[in-house]
């Protein structure tokens, strides 16, 4: 858990940051609210703020010339999967987050398992079909069935994720993932406790339970709904709870991610975490769960901000965590 002392600038507040957000997938509104809470966060600190609603081809050199670190609220397709990152690195400009390869990977949700299987990192068995390959969605209910989960190899924000119970549902469900152009991923379906872990730097931010009636976290409850409940006093046993932080920050390193990651889990009543997912660049709206978490250790949202944009920083520089100057209590800030 990160090391949370008085809050305080960790930086010289002449830095100008541009947060890039909405971007062309289809998490876009997400994004654009991720986006200008970050920026007001920033801003609130006394930051220079640059936000831009950014598309594919508009990073042309020089569109970020002054600008000493881009922040990244982007989700999805090109945001979130190792393009922009790809374009940043090739024009030199500093940026938060994991980089292409690890974005990359945890947006193929396939080939990161694959990376957790041949790593020992627990996750549910899993089979892909292609588009319209009816034989190999019946060979994976042949192996997996009859409970499953089917979604799309490459998505966020919970699109297009189906609970299926039998063939019929599943080819459904593919059925729907195939009209989009997506390969579909059927993975065998785990029962438990659904969990979230923030990874901050090196560290884990306090484990947190989701707990939805009805029992589905879908777009609507994630993003949506105020019935949702976020829970951190989850009574969860203190070894199982140690053994969940372990996996997450085994499938954070396993897929190369820094700065920031969310790492999705199901926590059987009996057996091993399952990893679910890793998302590189998770929400920051108000449902948003590693600001809730961050909350949790002490963590204020604009600090949050600020921490994530100096891990940035300190790679940048060559260093391997943020160099944190002297302390100043935040009220003392507030108050100035």
């Amino acid at each position: 858990m990160p090391q949370v002392e008085p809050e305080a600038a960790i930086g010289p507040r002449t830095l100008t940051i541009g947060v890039l957000m909405g971007g062309s997938s289809r998490e876009r509104d997400v994004s654009l609210e991720s986006g200008r809470a970050v920026a007001d966060a920033l801003r609130s600190l006394g930051y220079g703020v640059r936000p831009w609603d950014v598309r594919p081809g508009d990073l042309a050199p020089g569109a970020l010339a002054g600008v000493d670190c881009a922040f990244l609220a982007l989700h999805g397709r090109w945001g979130e999967d190792g393009q922009i990152q790809a374009e940043l690195d090739a024009l030199g400009v500093c940026y938060t987050g994991s980089g292409p390869e690890a974005s990359r990977l945890a947006m193929d949700k396939a080939a990161a398992k694959e990376r957790f299987f041949e790593a020992g990192v627990p996750t549910p068995a899993f089979r892909v079909a292609a588009p319209a390959d009816r034989t190999a969605l019946c060979r994976a209910f042949e192996a997996l069935g009859p409970r499953l989960v089917v979604k799309p190899v490459a998505e966020g924000s919970s699109i297009d994720v189906y609970l299926c119970d039998g063939l019929a549902a599943a080819r459904e469900a593919a059925e729907k993932v195939w009209a989009r152009g997506e390969r579909a991923l059927v993975e065998r379906r785990v029962v438990g406790r659904e969990l979230t872990v923030g990874i901050l730097g090196a560290d884990a931010l306090p484990v947190c339970e989701i707990r939805v009636p009805g029992g589905w976290y879908d777009y609507h409850m994630k993003y949506e709904s105020d019935d949702t409940q976020y829970v951190f006093d989850h009574g969860i046993p203190a070894d199982r709870e140690r053994r969940v932080v372990e996996v997450a920050l085994a499938a954070h390193a396993v897929l190369g991610c820094r700065h920031l990651s969310r790492v999705d889990l199901m926590l059987p009543d009996k057996g091993e975490p399952q990893v679910l997912e890793v998302n590189t660049i998770p929400g920051f709206t108000g449902h948003s769960l590693v600001p809730k978490a961050a909350a949790q250790s002490g963590i204020s949202f604009p600090r949050l901000c600020e921490r994530i944009v100096f891990l940035a920083r300190g790679r940048a520089a060559g260093e391997s965590r943020a160099i944190l100057e002297p302390s100043v209590r935040e009220e003392q800030l507030d108050e100035a």
